[in-house]
């Protein structure tokens, strides 16, 4: 399903809300800094599933960078209210953190650095729970003379590691979906990077999440159209600028399959 739109593939396409957690609140920023209070996390999951979302991702931005593990009593208040799928990430740095991770309610969980620091937690993740619950989250960053690299530590550190190939590597280790945010693109409201996202799409076989720049419906559906299997987005959900369903409503007049 490499490079095909959900218009062309008979998938349904998913819309995922984000919400990006630090000390147990919903926070947004513009490229991973200068976060800002966007509320809580359950009552925004509820809100966001009562709206349509396919999925939930929820991911801790200060725990990798802290040295800690997430914060598990949030992922337990999100469950709780929440009955579609949910993706956690932030602070996995072994198995037992997935673990823990995924008996508080996660779904999936979701790994940036860890993986980059030792890409066999990849493979430990898919034996251990499958495919369907591990995702790559890749943080990819423009490089000077074209192409994009990985960054890891919330967009602290840059790593010279080609995006494209490490998205290669990690499905060959086992990885059933890949979480690719733009570092260029996040918070800007300037759109996801297209030619980035066909890219990963064409390059791999497993279902892409395309995040980083939203602003509007319209900037989803072109997601959709370079390659995407689904679309996050949060500050466009969280400054309620559009709902879940204003969004599926653009999306199905453009001709992309939605779950109603």
């Amino acid at each position: 399903m490499s490079g095909l739109s959900s218009q062309t593939s008979g998938l349904t396409a998913r819309v995922i809300p984000c919400l990006d957690v630090r000390d147990g609140r919903v926070v947004k920023g513009v490229r991973f800094q200068g976060l800002r209070d966007a509320g809580d996390p359950a009552e925004r999951a509820a809100a966001y599933e009562a709206q349509g979302a396919d999925e939930l991702v929820l991911l801790d931005v200060s725990a990798t960078p802290e040295g800690r593990g997430h914060a598990l009593e949030t992922v337990r208040r999100v469950r709780k209210v929440l009955s579609i799928p949910l993706t956690v990430g932030g602070g996995i740095k072994r198995l037992d953190d997935a673990r823990h991770l995924l008996e508080a309610g996660a779904d999936k969980v979701s790994v940036n650095t860890a993986a980059v620091l030792d890409p066999s937690i990849l493979a430990s993740l898919a034996t251990d729970f499958g495919a369907q619950c591990t995702v790559l989250a890749v943080d990819a960053a423009q490089r000077e003379g074209g192409g994009w690299e990985v960054v890891i530590k919330s967009g602290r550190e840059r790593t010279g590691i080609d995006v494209i190939g490490w998205a290669r590597d990690a499905v060959r280790l086992g990885v059933g979906e890949i979480l690719l945010t733009s570092w260029d693109r996040d918070g800007t409201r300037s759109g996801y990077d297209l030619a980035l996202l066909t890219a990963i799409s064409d390059a791999v076989p497993v279902p892409v999440i395309a995040s980083g720049g939203a602003a509007h419906p319209e900037h989803l559906a072109e997601a959709l159209g370079a390659g995407a299997s689904a679309v996050l987005a949060a500050s466009i959900f969280h400054d309620g600028d559009f709902t879940v369903g204003d969004v599926k409503r653009v999306l199905a007049a453009a001709g992309y399959a939605m779950r109603t």
